[in-house]
């Protein structure tokens, strides 16, 4: 028998809810059918493992293969080959909580109904990367759309264009980060990857003691850490829990499943089942009906028709205990079935109650309008950091804006002013683009305002958006930009093909008040947010910084740092 030589290998660990930490409640909730259709064995091996465990083996056998048929009508050739796919689920509890783990096609027995939709994922906003994210599925509610994103080298979650307050999550990857697990003992893959949606697929520890660990390692994590604040927008959106409104929901989607379709309801395919969903030839779906109707896709038209010639109060019910049956061949049968869920798992709706807006995605209702506020808090307080990386000096209140950034150079050597010194191009021909008010001594444009009010800093968001677009996408101004500051800065021009990598607002806010989420204007923290993402989303970092504001006026304060 063929054994592993390395110490860990890559998995895929559920943890399952309402389920008692206890061998008979563990067996409790399989399948009879489906143990029955893999021919099962059970095996306790709890005095090894050192924890309650159940270890379910079998194999999901075909006498003769689906394609044999249709092989055999293309070329005429007489074919029989048959299929036996193995199947292994290792059912462990510990410290209380029960786990899952499955072995081939031992994913298929472990009950759906039982699994932590958000296990994987809270795992990994905890301890991956933020900066080597290497691929996301979100979802935009009210419209079925699912994007998916691949890096495989890695890239900072901004970089994506994820819209916080208006996608879920469903499931994250990317670098493991800093985690004590078997995998750091494995000297040949010490760097480990991570995905994380319902499961949480990973390199564990084989050896008994060593997958006991990990598990408890990862726990820890779950119970003691909180999510990266890159990545802390995850949790922004979260399902309903409040019982009283999930049964107002309900009513109120029962009701629009009785009148004429107009767009709100939809189909979103579930989260957790993706590649079966591809793999499927044909559906078979029972809505409150004796028998299934058979398709070649999932049919929302059928589904609600049904739903609709269901009396009321009963429609929403319906949906809940009606069944989709995924099959591998458009014969469609037994032994073809790929997973049944409940029709449920596969709607999308949107539903009002007064002037909050709620969506049921994958069975679960969220409030969307709710995590718009604390998405947006929570970004601008990201983009304010504790620690500047640029050195500004104070702003004297009696000191124009000019004035300021005329003084800068001379209090701080190295920074360079272009304030209103234009680049003109062939698109700006005029008065040209400022393309910043300060260059920082390792290039870092810096925008800066004093600011009254949310007008001033809308212009000031604005003009960083135009900056970058005219550098990236306008030869003729980059070039121009990098003879201004050859001029300008002797012996130190900028990089050959120069793009800028990151944008700093410097802002005086009113008179001199403290630059914090809190008093920064409510518009101008969701222009910020919005001017952050677009930047962010093509390469270029943003940071805000308030300006200290002095009594000393700047020039006079310039004059005494020359003399001295």
């Amino acid at each position: 028998m063929a054994t592993s030589t390395s110490g860990t290998s890559k998995r895929t660990l559920y943890r399952l809810t309402g389920v008692a930490p206890t061998v008979d409640a563990m067996f409790d909730v399989l399948d009879p059918a489906r143990l029955e259709a893999g021919d099962a064995e059970l095996h306790f091996p709890e005095d090894w493992l050192g924890v309650p465990a159940l270890l379910v083996t079998g194999s999901f056998e075909q006498s003769v293969a689906s394609w044999c048929g249709e092989i055999n009508r293309t070329t005429g050739c007489e074919v029989s080959r048959p299929v036996n796919r193995s199947a292994g689920l290792l059912m462990l509890v510990v410290d209380g909580e029960v786990y899952a783990i499955g072995y081939d096609q031992g994913f298929r027995l472990v009950p759906d109904r039982v699994k932590d939709r958000r296990f994987g994922l809270s795992f990994v906003i905890r301890r991956v990367d933020p900066a080597q994210i290497r691929d996301m599925v979100s979802h935009r509610p009210g419209g079925g759309r699912t994007d998916i994103t691949l890096v495989p080298g890695g890239a900072p979650v901004w970089s994506l264009g994820v819209q916080e307050h208006a996608q879920i999550v469903r499931r994250l990857g990317g670098r493991l980060d800093g985690i004590q697990l078997t995998i750091a003992q494995d000297d040949r893959t010490k760097i480990s990857s991570v995905e994380g949606g319902t499961g949480l697929r990973m390199r564990l520890g084989i050896d008994a003691a060593d997958l006991v660990a990990d598990i408890r390692a990862i726990t820890r994590v779950l119970r003691d850490e909180v999510p990266a604040p890159e990545l802390e927008f995850v949790e922004h959106i979260v399902p309903v829990k409040d019982a009283d409104l999930v049964t107002r929901l309900e009513q109120r989607l029962d009701d629009m499943l009785g009148e004429v379709p107009d767009g709100r309801i939809g189909v979103a395919v579930p989260s957790d089942h993706w590649d079966d969903y591809g793999a499927a030839q044909a559906f078979a779906t029972k809505v409150h009906s004796p028998e299934a109707r058979l398709t070649e896709d999932f049919s929302l038209e059928y589904v609600l028709s049904r739903a609709r010639v269901q009396r009321a109060g009963a429609r929403f019910a319906a949906l809940r205990d009606g069944t989709v049956t995924l099959y591998a061949h458009t014969r469609a049968e037994k032994h073809d079935v790929l997973w049944t869920s409940s029709v449920l798992r596969w709607i999308e709706a949107e539903v009002a109650l007064g002037a909050r807006r709620f969506f049921l995605l994958d069975g679960e209702w969220y409030e969307i309008g709710v995590a718009y506020l604390e998405a947006i808090r929570s970004q601008v307080e990201r983009l304010i950091p504790g620690t500047h990386s640029v050195d500004l000096p104070a702003w004297a209140l009696g000191d124009a804006e000019r004035d300021y950034n005329k003084s800068v150079p001379d209090l701080r050597p190295g920074y360079v002013c272009f304030d209103r010194d234009n680049v003109r191009t062939a698109l700006h021909r005029g008065n040209g683009v400022e393309i910043c008010d300060l260059l920082s001594p390792d290039n870092v444009l810096i925008m800066v305002k004093r600011a009254k009010g949310s007008d001033a800093l809308s212009h000031l968001f604005g003009q960083s958006v135009v900056s970058v677009q005219t550098l990236v996408h306008a030869p003729d101004a980059a070039d121009g930009f990098r003879r201004k500051v050859a001029a300008a800065r002797p012996g130190r021009p900028l990089p050959d093909g120069f793009r800028p990598s990151k944008v700093v607002f410097a802002i005086l806010l009113k008179s001199g008040t403290d630059l914090t989420a809190d008093t920064l204007f409510p518009f101008s923290q969701v222009t910020l947010v919005q001017t952050a993402k677009m930047l962010e989303a093509w390469g270029v970092a943003v940071e805000v910084v308030g300006i200290q504001a002095t009594a000393i006026a700047a020039s006079r304060a310039g004059i005494r740092h020359l003399a001295a």
